[in-house]
Order: structure tokens, then sequence, then C-alpha cells
């Protein structure tokens, strides 16, 4: 039930990252914002228009896109399955972390509620500081690091074949990670005592985490609750957001193109992967046309590359993937949470070619779902996408496992879900403290430790 407008906040989401980390938050401030609150987007200048164009307050949060170098170069490094998270920590963001923190602290004047993204650093400072209510979220599964139900690793693989000797082996594993990763959080460290807040846990494991509310920002279908995730999580399913509706002329040409044919192969890399395709587009041609396929590929280019493409292919610079993934044979993808979202409600085989990061779980997460096959993006020539999306369509059941939860998909409302908790804990907040959780009577359902809506 939305509150009351005597009750509206003012709710600040804090976020970092390629679209895939913005999308999710823009519907919870839509639906926020519907509900009579007053939410604001913190994050880097260069998504002002993004989020202004749909009504949505703007907040810009250093550091700046342009700080980071050559955005190819820097994609380059960021997408190294075994560097880039070192990478991402300690020379993207931890060299801005005071910038950061002295523009979120600005920003969170007259505020209610901090919900911070998992490389937010600045996020749990900002709300400590200044007492605010604060809730983290997550976007993948991977980000919960669960022993119960451990992630696939990209840079080691053969880890998932320790999985039947339970959890004992992934403890030590966890461990070892922190122990490298300890010393990439030293400017938060320091940060932290200049600000006489007390040393907390490792800001890229337990101390992203808010004990008050963690919204997983994914559907139960690819994670359900474990005993070791942090309390008070809640799945909320997934958020949906696809991003500028396409020009009138974009529209028009791909209709034309959907309607001239059978069923064409979509292939996609997100806003990330996309920047360094290298030869990707290349073996996705020579694929489709072995296997005398139409086929879409959404570039993210602009130049004339594309321009003289045979009629059986056809290539945009950028199409909402909601607009065109529901008509695909199959979509090809490198595995970025949002885009899995819009594969998965979209109800089409998906062949997920992973990059770095999250996506390599989000695809072995995919496989067990049954609706789709995976392939590494480093190994994916058009001979092995040939082969790959050969059996893919070769299979019916691919396809009839994709429907079936296309549908529970379609379901889910994450927005409204995640909206829902944030309310819960904003109304525990305003509450006189002798009826605040644990000190008078139980947590809200809807934020129940280690359960979900």
């Amino acid at each position: 039930m939305p509150l009351s407008p005597t009750f509206s906040k003012r709710i600040v989401f804090a976020t970092f990252g390629s679209l895939g980390d913005l999308h999710p938050y823009l519907p919870l401030a839509l639906e926020l914002k519907r509900r009579g609150h007053r939410p604001v987007i913190a994050t880097f200048d260069g998504y002002r228009e993004a989020v202004e164009t749909i009504g949505v307050e703007f907040a810009p949060m250093r550091p700046a896109m342009a700080e980071f170098g050559e955005p190819a170069t820097a994609m380059r490094q960021l997408l190294d399955p075994a560097k880039g998270p070192e990478y991402l920590v300690r020379h993207l963001f931890m060299p801005h972390l005071r910038a950061s923190y002295e523009d979120l602290d600005r920003i969170a004047a007259g505020a209610d509620l901090i919900v911070s993204h998992p490389i937010t650093f600045a996020a749990p400072l900002v709300a400590q500081k200044r007492g605010l209510a604060w809730a983290s979220s997550v976007l993948a599964p991977l980000s919960l690091m669960s022993t119960i139900d451990p992630p696939l690793f990209g840079p080691a693989p053969w880890l998932q074949s320790i999985r039947k000797l339970g959890e004992a082996p992934y403890r030590l594993v966890f461990r070892l990670m922190k122990r490298i990763a300890a010393s990439w959080e030293k400017p938060l460290h320091t940060l932290r005592t200049e600000l006489g807040i007390p040393s907390a846990q490792l800001a890229q494991f337990e101390g992203q985490y808010s004990p008050a509310l963690n919204l997983a920002l994914f559907s139960r279908l690819l994670a359900v609750p474990q005993t070791d995730w942090p309390p008070n999580t809640v799945v909320c399913g997934f958020p949906h957001y696809d991003g500028t509706p396409s020009d009138g002329n974009t529209r028009a040409a791909l209709d034309a193109f959907i309607a001239a044919g059978e069923r064409p192969l979509v292939f996609g890399l997100g806003s990330s992967a996309v920047m360094i395709a290298g030869e990707f587009w290349n073996h996705a041609i020579a694929a489709a046309q072995r296997l005398g396929r139409r086929a879409i590929l959404v570039t993210g280019d602009t130049s004339e590359r594309f321009a003289k493409l045979p009629p059986e292919l056809k290539a945009f610079p950028y199409l909402p993937y909601s607009a065109v993934f529901p008509h695909a044979a199959a979509i090809v993808h490198s595995g970025g949470i949002g885009t899995l979202s819009q594969a998965l409600a979209a109800g089409q085989p998906q062949l997920v070619v992973p990059v770095a990061f999250d996506q390599f779980d989000n695809a072995a997460r995919t496989l067990r779902l049954g609706c789709a096959r995976t392939l590494r993006f480093s190994k994916a020539t058009a001979d092995a996408l040939a082969q790959e999306i050969e059996a893919l369509l070769g299979c019916p059941r691919y396809a009839m496992r994709a429907q079936t939860i296309g549908e529970a998909i379609t379901r889910e409302n994450g927005a409204r879900a995640a909206c829902d908790a944030i309310e819960s804990l904003l109304r525990d907040a305003a509450a006189p403290r002798s009826a605040q959780p644990g000190i008078g009577r139980p947590l809200p359902s809807v934020i129940q430790p280690r359960t979900m809506r």
C-alpha cells in the first residue's frame, strides 16, 4: 500500500557502472514517484539525459566517466576475466572515493534513505555519518557469495567441480579472495578513520550489505534464498526497464525486417562488451550465413561499417531489447543481468557468451534453467557460434522451456516488490523507537530475514 502524502520521503539511489547498473533503479524511482515519494538517481554525469528524460531527479556523482581514460582501452582492462575486479576497485573507484563521498554527502542532505549499488563504496559511509536509513541492493546472484549455492567464477570454472564436496572448500576460496581484495580497499579504511566511523567488514563482501534491507533485484528463478545470504534480503524479481524507445524510422525499419521473413537470430552484447566486440560481429554474420538464417545485430556502432549487409541481415546501432527479443528465433548475448532479464522475459531460447564479472555465473544459472546453451566469448568463432545455435534450434526442449520461463518472468513485478520493501523500511525508520524492529515488534514480513516476497 502506498504511503500517505504526508509521509512522502526523499530517497537517493546511488549507482555506478554500465547501463545495466543504471536501468534497474529507474523503474524503482518511477514507482516511488508514483507513490508520492521524491526519488533521485546519483550516478555518472553522463547518465543525466537518461534519467531526466523519464522525469526523475538526477544528481551527478563523481568520478566522471571521462576520468577513466579512453573508453575502449578502459573497458578492455575492466572486462579482463581475471584482472578486471582489481582494476575496477583499485584503479577506477578507490582513487575517486573522496570525491564520491563529497558529492553523495551533498546529495543526501535532506534525504530519508540511501539505496546503494554494490560498488558505491561511499554510500554506507554517508548513511552512517548522517544517521540515514540505508538499504543495499544486488543485481545478480553472484554478489551474494553463497557457499551453499556458490557462483561460477569465470577465471576458475574448475571450481564448479568441487561443489559436490560441500561448503568447506568454498569457505576457503572466499577467505582467500578476501585476503587478496583487502589491500584494494586501503583508501576506504583511511577515509572511515578520518570520518570517525568504526572499521567494518570488506566493502566488496559482507560490508556491502545493509543489515536493515538488502534488495536482490533478480528473479528467484535464478537463485532461491539461502541460509547464508545476508539477513533481511528480499528477492524482488527483475525490475524491467529498457532504455530510450527507438525513433520512428528505426522502429519502422525493424518492423519491416521482422515482417519480411522467418524469425531472425538476434545478436547483442549489452552496453559494455559491445565496446570490445572485436571480430564478434564478423563471426556472428558468418555463423548466420552458414546456418541460412536471417539475423539482427545490435552493434552499438554508428559508423558505416554495417551499411552494406545482404538483405537477410540487418544491423542497428541501438534497439530496446523488448522491441526485438520477443521476435527472435534465438537470442545470442553476453549475459549481463539487464540483458538476461529481457531475454528471459522474451521467452526465446538463448546462447549466452559471457565476457566477465557476473556474466559467467548468470550463464551457468540460465543453462540450468534449460532454456539456453553457453559458449565463452573468447571462443565465439563463426564455427562455434553456428554449432551452438544449430544445437539450440534443433532441440524443441529449449524453446518450450524458454516459453514457460518467459511466462513466469512476465508475472513478476520487481519494481513493486522492491518499493514495498523500501516503504516498510521507511515506516520502521519513522516509528517510535519502542515500536521499531527488535525493540518491541518483529520485522515486517516483507523484510523478514532470508525470506522472499
